[in-house]
């Protein structure tokens, strides 16, 4: 990065992992696509040997994630295996593992289905700092998610991560809703923060990527040893792509943000919606309008939110959430989160459609 280390983040998005300028060369270079490289003599003579290894495509757009989270990025092929490089290696027969218990669903496939058969014992708790603290005792990893999804919850970290090393854990953060421009987990005491490059980090809902950023070295060798042996890698067309979106990642969050709270303003303004939760951290907003048929109601209603099961595009998208009968919510509940449409035609939207919604009967 060749901008000073003082500049604000809005400013280091733009710049971040791209070579020093070179006389009629682009700003970010094109992918590479290779699987063998030029490799003379020893097996260290290059970074690049083999693909599933190391890519320069790879290497810009860790470098670039690694000055947002301060720390070392490890990329993936998802958001899943990246938490799987954190959950699986660094959990033995005997550890314990504390998670949400309403964390993100494949975080609790991967507890129940291959930790816990494995002798790992899983507790998984609500996302409440006092719950976690109790917690504590013998473990050996602690998960959090916060804001949590689909709830919205937030933690302290900066208090928490403290308590947790107290105990003995490690202490990983899925940052994948905050994103680093909003929230920086290792700098407030988490050794590892995770996302999903998927969501609003990478923005326009055409990529799945996700990372892990850790500092300790040891760590970092794990993880990346974990993905050379299971070649959890992503392509480098769309690790390009990735790095290429990462410059719009502040205005696009700073507006995407702005709808959100303006149309959870509106929410909360109604009477025949319930439950409203923004915690100010990102552009999902959840609410509760009742029942799941007048979910789906409101849904078909809308003409410019998309009934989609993501969030962080630039286009508004919206799902009620309990159709995959993972998380505990109610069954009216939607999960929406704002794009960066005009926020007049946004409310207009939304409210139009709620007021033909009202009319949706419950079932007999």
């Amino acid at each position: 990065m060749h901008d000073a280390p003082g500049h604000r983040l809005a400013t280091r998005v733009v710049h971040a992992g791209l070579p020093e300028p070179g006389q009629g060369e682009p700003f970010l270079p094109g992918p590479t696509f290779a699987a063998p490289y030029h490799l003379a003599g020893p097996a260290d003579a290059s970074l690049y040997g083999y693909g599933r290894y190391a890519n320069p495509t790879f290497t810009a757009y860790e470098k670039a994630l690694g000055e947002l989270e301060s720390g070392e990025v490890t990329l993936f092929a998802s958001g899943m295996a990246a938490v799987a490089a954190v959950l699986l290696p660094l959990l033995r027969p005997g550890d314990v593992l504390v998670a949400p218990s309403d964390a993100y669903p494949g975080v609790r496939t991967i507890a129940a289905e291959h930790l816990e058969p494995r002798g790992v014992a899983v507790r998984l708790v609500p996302t409440d700092e006092t719950a976690l603290r109790e917690a504590l005792p013998g473990a050996r990893l602690v998960w959090v998610e916060t804001p949590s999804n689909p709830g919205l919850d937030r933690l302290d970290l900066e208090a928490l991560a403290p308590d947790v090393h107290a105990a003995g854990a490690l202490l990983a953060v899925d940052n994948t809703l905050a994103t680093p421009l909003l929230q920086r987990p290792l700098a407030l005491g988490a050794d590892a923060s995770v996302a999903s490059g998927s969501k609003a980090l990478t923005g326009h809902s055409d990529l799945v990527l996700g990372y892990v950023a850790a500092r300790d070295e040891q760590l970092v060798e794990d993880i990346r040893a974990w993905r050379n042996a299971t070649g959890a890698v992503p392509g480098p067309f769309e690790t390009w792509l990735a790095h290429r979106s990462l410059a719009t990642l502040d205005v696009r969050l700073r507006r995407g943000c702005a709808n959100a709270e303006a149309l959870a303003d509106l929410l909360r303004a109604r009477g025949d919606v319930a439950d409203v939760r923004w915690p100010g951290l990102g552009t999902v907003v959840c609410f509760d309008v009742g029942s799941p048929e007048r979910a789906q109601a409101f849904l078909t209603a809308c003409e410019l939110v998309a009934e989609a099961t993501s969030f962080g595009g630039v286009h508004t998208s919206a799902e009620r959430r309990a159709r995959w009968g993972t998380d505990a919510v109610p069954d009216g509940f939607i999960r929406l989160s704002a794009g960066v449409e005009d926020i007049g035609d946004l409310a207009t939207d939304l409210t139009r459609a709620l007021d033909a919604s009202r009319s949706a009967s419950r079932p007999a």
